[in-house]
């Protein structure tokens, strides 16, 4: 072991998540919640510290790096530089060279990456080869669309990952790891990286396929024989694919390390910035498309509660409610104000009376095409189009100008409110469009399907407004709770 570099304020610091108490005096003593000064990193898993006056060996796993390390780097030299000249210690104790602390650090995290990748691409290829590839053989025992389901595109990922890894190892400098430069390799693959939004939105189907036939006993058998002929370590199935999920999430985690200890004057600095920035992105965009593809259901369910529905279905286009609330409607050629409710979804606004006694119950009344209308703000006063005083009010108009609707809310705030939630429709489809988020057709018609056979089972109508807090927050926030004719 090798006692690495000084240590002065502001240099790398961990703190103690449990005790750890020692004779040995080569070993430094410490309680949990202590801070300990990291002085040398250089071996994995026996770090050199000090506490105080004290100084020795520690298990690494007994702490936890701190957060905040933004001690320049230039700043630590320069001590390091006026301690040599003063007299101090040298950087060669008598254990022996090292590395300053945060470019040992960098070369910690550089070496993790690579090994957990490296581990991960072995953890890919041992799914694919001494899983799927055994299924697939056993025709009487599973079908291709079981496969699918279990598997996910986890033989995509690996194809991917395999380029990926090749990217990296061209970028890793070996003999001194804390000089790679493998920022841009995240940033050349960045748009590969959403091929796992398809396995994370799966992910939940494959723990309920996989659940179906362990219940069999077969099954169980053939699985272990699987893992056994591979000689993979002793995990069960739904723990291997559980992997993929947990990878792309740590990502911006290991990033994040790597930034933490990357002088800004590296070559790596502006990439591995730019890098974290974007895998958080596509975390970030997984995340969307998970929750977007569980509203899928509560929309269906949503539809399903509406007396009268007309037209195709709600999913047809749609797949997130942005914003609901009342609002008066007036439209041409009668110019007659009437109380709605509305739900502005992407691509279209559905508008929904309520029932006189019931008012938990709603009956479709139409809907507008939003890709076809533009929205205008109105002045208070009196509307040419309508000939008639409006206060609060908006306009939604078909663009030859054919159509005309004015909607009419019961406070100013109640209006503004609408019309961001009339510009976040418009950048949510742009953003659908630029990112080539879709739901297929057989996620729309299981989604309906589940929605039509929780109906029939005779929920009663007022239950919808009882447990849908998806749509209810949204309603208690933002709406009153009737809405006055705004015109005279």
């Amino acid at each position: 072991r090798m006692k690495g570099c000084l240590s002065f304020d502001g240099s790398v610091c961990a703190e103690a998540l449990w005790d750890h108490v020692t004779m040995d005096d080569q070993e430094l003593g410490f309680k949990a919640g202590d801070v300990i000064e990291v002085v040398d990193a250089t071996n994995k898993e026996w770090w050199w510290g000090r506490v105080l006056d004290s100084e020795g060996w520690f298990p690494a796993s007994f702490v936890r790096l701190r957060v905040n390390q933004d001690e320049p780097m230039e700043e630590y030299l320069a001590n390091l530089d006026g301690a040599s000249e003063g007299g101090g210690a040298s950087m060669e104790g008598p254990l022996g060279p090292g590395l300053p602390c945060k470019e040992q650090m960098r070369a910690n995290v550089i070496n993790e990456i690579m090994s957990t990748e490296r581990d991960y691409i072995k953890h890919l290829k041992d799914i694919c080869e001494g899983y799927i590839k055994q299924c697939r053989k056993r025709t009487d025992m599973f079908t291709e669309e079981q496969l699918r389901t279990i598997f996910g595109n986890i033989d995509e990922l690996y194809r991917f990952q395999k380029k990926f890894l090749k990217a990296l190892e061209k970028k890793f400098n070996k003999d001194h790891p804390h000089l790679s430069e493998i920022g841009s390799c995240f940033l050349e693959h960045q748009t590969n990286f959403q091929i796992y939004s398809e396995y994370c939105n799966n992910h939940p189907n494959a723990c309920v396929q996989l659940s179906k036939v362990m219940k069999i006993k077969k099954y169980v058998f053939f699985f272990e024989a699987c893992r056994l002929l591979q000689k993979m370590i002793d995990i069960s199935l739904d723990g291997f694919l559980l992997t993929p999920v947990q990878k792309i999430c740590k990502y911006p985690l290991q990033l994040a390390e790597l930034l933490k200890y990357t002088n800004p004057q590296h070559r790596d600095y502006k990439d591995v910035e730019a890098a974290l920035n974007a895998m958080k992105n596509v975390a970030r965009l997984i995340n969307e498309r998970k929750r977007r593809l569980e509203n899928i259901d509560k929309i269906a369910q949503w539809q399903s509660s509406i007396e009268d529905w007309e037209g195709e279905d709600i999913l047809s286009r749609s797949s997130d409610l942005i914003f609901s609330g009342d609002l008066t409607k007036i439209s041409q050629p009668q110019a007659k104000g009437q109380q709605r409710m509305f739900f502005l979804f992407d691509h279209q606004l559905v508008f929904c009376k309520k029932d006189l006694l019931r008012r938990d119950i709603l009956y479709y009344k139409g809907r507008l095409d939003m890709d076809q209308m533009q929205v205008v703000d109105v002045e208070d006063g009196k509307d040419k189009d309508f000939n008639v005083s409006v206060k609060n009010a908006l306009k939604l108009c078909s663009p030859g100008g054919e159509e005309v609707h004015l909607l009419c809310a019961k406070k100013p705030e109640q209006k503004q409110r609408w019309l961001r939630a009339f510009a976040d429709e418009r950048e949510q489809v742009q953003h659908d469009l630029e990112t080539g988020f879709t739901i297929t057709e057989v996620q729309k018609k299981q989604a309906m399907l589940n929605a039509s056979k929780r109906h029939q089972t005779g929920k009663p109508k007022g239950e919808f407004c009882q447990v849908d807090v998806f749509f209810l927050l949204l309603y208690v926030k933002y709406s009153g709770y009737s809405v006055e004719t705004h015109f005279s």
